[in-house]
């Protein structure tokens, strides 16, 4: 399949882009906007979006055959691992999910076509959102689905999109925005897919100058250089660095429901391979049940020597292995002279996965990849008081325990600072209602225009 030059993100390698090449392109988008996007109503943009996500899951899709056949090379993931995530974010695009979605967001689920009442109380005020004109991404690299969504929330409130890809990471984003064209031009019309490496001032200053709405996702140094950077009249949404672990209660841990919940854990180790900022850096275990917190840190290590065989990691640069072997050969010497405290696994010949238990409590950043830290702690608090250093940094907790016990924990959480709470197995996949590092999905986006009768 040969896709057609739309985007700029099409052009060859050897083409050098322009200052003059960003503002035109900029400008095209918002004269698109203005005749095809305004006008369009939310069932009509809900209908083509959810008609895409459904050729996504197909296997004949041809971006699909073509993500699938060529994404392992440009993006480092297996066939499997691509698949299995596709899989999970395009089934979330159904027209139920966007009507929850819009009644979450606005309490109306046509709020963004026209005024509607404040309640059925309040029939002398109404309002309606409006999306910003010129909406920028600024994305990272690591995993695809906050650029898909991105896009996907941007058409949502009817604004043009500039998408500015780290360098080397448009591939997916392209495919996603060939799809929607090739399902309705005039909404392909209203995107731009580019790719360049951060920091070229001439191209970035022309691309805020444009804006209205800037979105950026990265490290939070990188979202310190650019804020001052913007007009004061753009609005700045980032999101930062962010860290993510999962809690085991004992209660949970009798065999056979023990071996569900370590192949639940393996899921979220294996999803993304654990470079997103969902996936768990540590495991805490609580002690005192059936299954102690090393044992548990064994089966996981079996499990993911399954999942080896059926999910595979792929392949890795070679400086992103050499961390892995570093980190590994600080364990083995820990574990040779500490038995009790510290015991490893970790698949033999390859990087491809590794399971540390640690008697240590305290938070240890893994170095991601099928890197997984197992940690037994005595209570909800002990773990808490070891995560304390990552606190306000922290986006999901996956969790493992009683359903009686479910709420009190979730609360516990929340007030402690996490924005995510959802059961183990599910971190890297959350709803499309999930609201990011607990904002609005939609709502930071729009402004409102207040009617009074």
């Amino acid at each position: 399949m040969n896709l057609p030059n739309y985007f700029l993100a099409d052009l060859p390698p050897e083409a050098t882009l322009s200052p003059a090449m960003i503002a035109e392109a900029c400008q095209t988008l918002k004269r698109n906007r203005e005749r095809y996007l305004t006008s369009r109503s939310t069932n009509s943009m809900v209908k083509v979006l959810s008609e895409v996500a459904a050729n996504w899951l197909q296997a004949g899709d041809p971006f699909r055959k073509l993500a699938l056949e060529l994404g392992p090379a440009k993006m480092g993931f297996s066939r499997e691992t691509l698949a299995k995530g596709l899989d999970n974010f395009f089934r979330q695009l159904t027209p139920d999910n966007f009507n929850m979605l819009l009644v979450q967001e606005f309490g109306d689920a046509k709020r963004l076509d026209g005024f509607c009442a404040d309640g059925e109380h309040n029939r002398m005020r109404a309002a309606m959102a409006i999306g910003p004109e010129l909406l920028v991404h600024i994305t990272a690299g690591s995993i695809p689905n906050p650029t898909l969504t991105g896009i996907v929330f941007g058409l949502l409130v009817r604004s043009a999109q500039f998408v500015k890809c780290a360098s080397g990471a448009s591939f997916l984003p392209r495919l996603f925005a060939h799809s929607i064209y090739d399902a309705d031009p005039k909404l392909g019309a209203c995107l731009e897919i580019a790719g360049w490496r951060g920091g070229n001032v001439d191209l970035e200053n022309v691309l805020f100058a444009e804006a209205d709405c800037v979105t950026a996702t990265g490290s939070d140094e990188t979202l310190a250089v650019l804020r001052p950077r913007l007009p004061v009249k753009t609005r700045f949404l980032g999101y930062g660095h962010r860290v993510s672990f999962g809690f085991v209660a004992r209660e949970v841990l009798s065999d056979p429901d023990a071996r569900r919940v370590v192949t639940n854990a393996a899921e979220d180790v294996v999803a993304w391979n654990q470079l997103g900022c969902l996936s768990p850096h540590v495991i805490y275990v609580q002690s005192g049940g059936e299954i102690s917190p090393e044992k548990f840190a064994e089966w996981l290590a079996e499990e993911l020597e399954q999942r080896e065989q059926t999910e595979p990691r792929g392949e890795l640069a070679a400086e992103h292995a050499a961390a892995i072997a570093s980190r590994r050969s600080i364990y083995e010497i820990r574990a040779a002279h500490s038995p009790d405290a510290t015991r490893h696994w970790c698949s033999k010949d390859s990087t491809a996965w590794t399971v540390i238990f640690e008697a240590d409590a305290r938070f240890q950043m893994s170095c991601l990849n099928r890197f997984i830290y197992v940690k037994g702690v005595k209570d909800l608090n002990e773990m808490l008081q070891n995560t304390e250093v990552v606190r306000g940094h922290v986006s999901t907790i996956g969790i493992t325990v009683p359903e009686e016990k479910i709420r009190e924990l979730a609360e516990q959480l929340a007030r402690w600072g996490a924005t995510r709470v959802c059961p183990l197995g599910r971190m890297q996949n959350p709803p499309l209602t999930w609201r990011h590092d607990g904002r609005p999905a939609l709502g930071d986006l729009v402004t409102w225009t207040d009617l009074e009768m």
